[in-house]
């Protein structure tokens, strides 16, 4: 009787791991850091899709742009979804990561807004811009300005790249400023007079803010800055992190991100490079 009790024990524990592990082996349990908005949102109407293929998401919430990928680095979660391309390839070259990503999900259109400006023609002679501190947006913020002609860039310069050392041109004189927590800029734009404050769209939208309407420029579909899963190299062929990646391109979570976010984020086909 204690032999077959024991038997018994070591059978259900042997099926109680085969029920944690897909058939890879990979864990089907997954944790995912990411920004609160848009990224958290968009996974959790990805939770029941998930569920059906006998995945549990949990998601842990970030209001910075650093801590999820230290906590991505050290293990504490298994993939994050909150940096775009060029951000990311930034850190790997700066920090080092072993990181890749696994396709793009969205871009964020970048936007420049004002609360005194209701065209570009208004701008005056000195105009400010505040721009946050992430380097990897800065040339992403210059590239609309000459866009719409306020600045020009040297020609041998990648906009990608690009930083205030490179405007060759500044008709209306603008001033820069980036030491800025990339959150804050939404106060600013309320509360800093006769500035062009650029602003990522995750936060325009937590600060209730509507790019399509609210911006004086707005990035295009034509962005690089396409938003990303990524994960440690070593976990590029996991099986539940690449069903997380074709649930977030699926018919049902693109419709979604269409219809929440009223074109202020845009779905891409994950074909991102």
């Amino acid at each position: 009787m204690k032999k077959a009790l024991a038997f018994v024990s070591v059978l259900i524990v042997v099926l109680l791991a085969a029920c944690g592990e897909s058939a890879s082996g990979d864990s089907s349990e997954l944790k995912v850091g990411a920004s609160s908005t848009p990224h958290a949102q968009i996974l959790e109407e990805a939770k029941p899709l998930l569920e059906e293929e006998g995945i549990e998401l949990t998601i842990e919430e970030y209001q910075d742009y650093v801590l999820p990928n230290e906590d991505l680095s050290n293990g504490e979660i298994d993939a994050n979804y909150f940096q775009h391309i060029p951000y990311l390839e930034g850190q790997i070259a700066d920090i080092g990561f072993d990181f890749t990503h696994l396709g793009g999900i969205h871009i964020e259109p970048m936007g420049i807004y004002s609360k005194d400006f209701n065209s570009i023609d208004e701008v005056p002679e000195g105009t400010e811009v505040l721009m946050s501190r992430s380097v990897a947006d800065h040339g992403r913020v210059l590239g609309l300005l000459e866009k719409e002609g306020l600045i020009k860039l040297a020609e041998d310069v990648n906009t990608v790249d690009a930083t205030t050392d490179d405007i060759v041109e500044n008709p209306k004189n603008l001033t820069f400023s980036y030491d800025y927590d990339p959150a804050t800029l939404p106060n600013l734009y309320e509360t800093e007079e006769n500035t062009l404050v650029a602003i990522n769209t995750n936060f325009a939208i937590g600060a209730d803010l509507t790019p399509t309407e609210d911006a004086l420029i707005l990035e295009g579909e034509e962005s690089p800055y396409v938003n990303v899963v990524a994960v440690k190299k070593e976990n590029e062929d996991n099986e539940a992190i690449n069903t997380l990646v074709d649930v977030l391109h699926s018919d049902e979570i693109q419709n979604f991100i269409k219809e929440e976010f009223n074109g202020a984020i845009v779905p891409v086909d994950g074909k991102a490079e």
